[in-house]
């Protein structure tokens, strides 16, 4: 029997505590980043030409951004989050608006290897000279996002062909938890699901996620365990 969930989980702020591309932009840009990030914030643009404008603001050598990532913890429960959706046979997808090159390194060096990332993609554009590419944006994306999650999720072939969980804390994953049969949501995505009356339970990190994966399991109907 096929299994009942595919699971989509955003990496910056969900797995790691904090947006790692942030992270780099305020050891290694140029300060006129901040500027740009303020017009995202404010709604001007979108998240597509923010990340790509600030890239070209980057400045750093290979070894020093992977000295940079060698510091990212990341949440201490995830690894036993997705053994637990593993053993249940439901399939876990990474879908960021963040960078592919943090997300498998940081992975790889916490040990987990394999998962399948949709994101935004690094490349070094000279010595210390990085771009970004966008291989999952979409054209008429309402957030005129990098990564169009919800095109993604939409799109994408499900392993599961079952009920959709989206596990995330921001804005890029708005579109996304609309797509959603259940949410487990962190920070500004609570906030959003609530206002808008999604299916979802407020967590804090993983510990929290980790037991719903039993009720998810045991319900027949996503709908009728909003929290």
């Amino acid at each position: 029997m096929a299994p009942a969930w595919d699971i989509f989980c955003d990496f910056d702020g969900t797995i790691t505590f904090f947006d790692v591309t942030d992270s780099l932009l305020e050891r290694f840009a140029r300060p006129e980043w901040e500027a740009i990030e303020e017009e995202w914030e404010q709604g001007r643009i979108g998240s597509e030409e923010c990340l790509s404008r600030q890239a070209r603001l980057l400045d750093m050598a290979p070894d020093e951004l992977d000295g940079h990532l060698n510091q990212i913890a990341i949440d201490p429960d995830f690894a036993a989050f997705l053994k637990a959706a593993q053993d249940r046979r439901f399939p876990v997808t990474i879908v960021s608006d963040g960078l592919d090159y943090s997300i498998r390194y940081i992975l790889g060096r916490h040990g987990i290897h394999g998962l399948p990332i949709f994101a935004n993609r690094l490349h070094r554009a000279g010595e210390r000279k990085w771009t970004i590419a966008f291989p999952y944006s979409a054209r008429g994306c309402d957030f005129a996002a990098g990564h169009c999650k919800c095109a993604t999720m939409r799109h994408i072939p499900l392993p599961a062909r079952g009920k959709v969980l989206l596990v995330g804390d921001g804005r890029s994953d708005f579109c996304a938890a609309e797509q959603a049969n259940m949410v487990f949501a962190k920070g500004k995505l609570a906030e959003y699901c609530a206002r808008n009356r999604l299916p979802h339970h407020a967590i804090e990190g993983f510990a929290e996620a980790l037991p719903l994966l039993q009720r998810l399991e045991n319900s027949q109907n996503a709908k009728n365990i909003v929290r």
